[in-house]
């Protein structure tokens, strides 16, 4: 682009994205009078996903806006919590979110997840087919176009990245109902239907058991599970259940 200049200037949350509008959120880049105002705001940096509301000299417009030389933009962080009609809320993570992927089926949020590496343009396809929100931390990813929708994961520890999602998706909570390792939804189990899977400690020690309905993987309040219940009970007092 090397025609007329616009003034842009982004929310604080969106800095991070912008290291040349840093430290006072502002920069001008020229406009060629084709390209699109999202074109334009991807092309310095920032994923869609995280664009809330485009101001143009004060009034709203689209990402399909062409902007003109002089005129006045400001982009706003998409707004909490976000909606996403058109399907049932759930999500689909990149391989670097593995722990994310297991919290969140914690707590009973819908979650596909898958350990290989599957590549960029198979995640968008997986997005728009099953119309999953794409969590991750790959801008790249997240400008693709197929996308049914998506999300940038800010923080890289796994409690904040929970928090986070909690708070910008207000997702329903239906703790201990998904299988971790899976996705599955659970379903109590009698001792005999999972003694298989149990040494001899845990038999003796344990006579409440689920078990996973896709994968058949047994669960019980193991050594673990102290640690388990202090997340699903950060996240239900949280209030990050919908309004």
């Amino acid at each position: 682009m090397n025609g007329p200049e616009i003034h842009v200037e982004f929310a604080p949350e969106l800095r991070l994205f912008v290291p040349r509008a840093r430290p006072t959120g502002a920069t001008r880049t020229a406009t060629d009078g084709v390209s699109t105002l999202g074109h334009v705001v991807e092309s310095l940096g920032v994923p869609l996903t995280e664009v809330g509301a485009l101001l143009v000299d004060g009034r709203g417009v689209p990402p399909a806006h062409v902007p003109a030389g002089g005129e006045s933009v400001t982009v706003r962080a998409v707004a909490h919590p976000q909606r996403v009609p058109g399907a049932p809320l759930r999500f689909l993570l990149d391989v670097h979110l593995g722990t994310l992927a297991r919290r969140l089926r914690l707590l009973g949020v819908d979650t596909a997840y898958e350990s290989a590496d599957l590549g960029d343009p198979a995640l968008a396809a997986l997005s728009a087919a099953e119309k999953r929100v794409m969590l991750s931390r790959d801008r790249g990813l997240l400008r693709r176009r197929e996308l049914w929708a998506g999300a940038y994961v800010y923080s890289t520890r796994p409690e904040e990245q929970l928090h986070d999602v909690l708070d910008r998706f207000r997702p329903e909570l239906r703790p201990w109902t998904r299988c971790t390792a899976c996705n599955g939804l659970l379903k109590d189990a009698s001792k005999t239907e999972v003694a298989d899977q149990l040494k001899g400690g845990t038999e003796r020690s344990y006579d409440v058991f689920a078990q996973c309905t896709a994968c058949g993987r047994a669960y019980w309040k193991g050594a673990h599970h102290e640690q388990l219940e202090a997340i699903v009970e950060r996240a239900m007092s949280r209030g990050t259940q919908p309004g």
